[in-house]
């Protein structure tokens, strides 16, 4: 029997518009992330929520007991719904998600959050790894600009350069309307 569980990945305060290390279409992925949360809290699906800390005091973003490094009020956990805290981009590494998952009888997983280069990308490949079965609802994941060796990518090039290669070999990514019409 499958049984799913929507995990939310790094959607903190820092990675919004007034936050230490903004992400580009962080609102318009937060609200997507925001609906997913809904459907899941109505269904009772298994949700668990994500929240990353750098631990420095000299970190960029995300700092040790900061109010960016709390989770956004748009998907707030509520009381009986976990939080992991984690130290790396993989949501697995040095955490209790694994284990938590296989207690519950998890077999797929629904993945949202930030940054689509980084966190969302390395928990995707990590799950299929483990041998979940993975979905990524691309318009709830927000994805940053980057630069390298004098080249600037644009954040959506940065977030469909990441996107297909998780689509054409670890997960099934599609778009939260399609997502939440399948449900129906």
């Amino acid at each position: 029997m499958t049984q799913s569980a929507l995990i939310l990945i790094d959607i903190q305060n820092d990675y919004f518009g007034d936050g230490r290390w903004p992400v580009e279409g962080m609102k318009r992925a937060a609200a997507n992330a925001a609906r997913l949360l809904a459907r899941a809290r109505e269904t009772g699906q298994v949700i668990i929520h994500i929240r990353h800390e750098i631990p420095s005091d000299a970190a960029p973003f995300f700092r040790p007991g900061s109010q960016g490094a709390e989770i956004h009020g748009s998907v707030a956990p509520i009381k009986g719904e976990k939080v992991i805290l984690k130290h790396r981009p993989n949501s697995f590494q040095g955490t209790s998600l694994h284990q938590d998952l296989q207690a519950a009888g998890i077999t797929d997983l629904t993945l949202c959050g930030a940054m689509s280069q980084m966190c969302v990308d390395a928990t995707t490949r990590a799950a299929v790894d483990l041998g979940y079965q993975v979905t990524v609802i691309e318009d709830a994941c927000g994805a940053k600009e980057q630069q390298f060796n004098g080249v600037t990518v644009a954040a959506a090039q940065v977030h469909a350069a990441f996107m297909a290669p998780l689509a054409m070999s670890y997960a099934r990514v599609i778009g939260c309307d399609d997502y939440l019409a399948e449900a129906d």
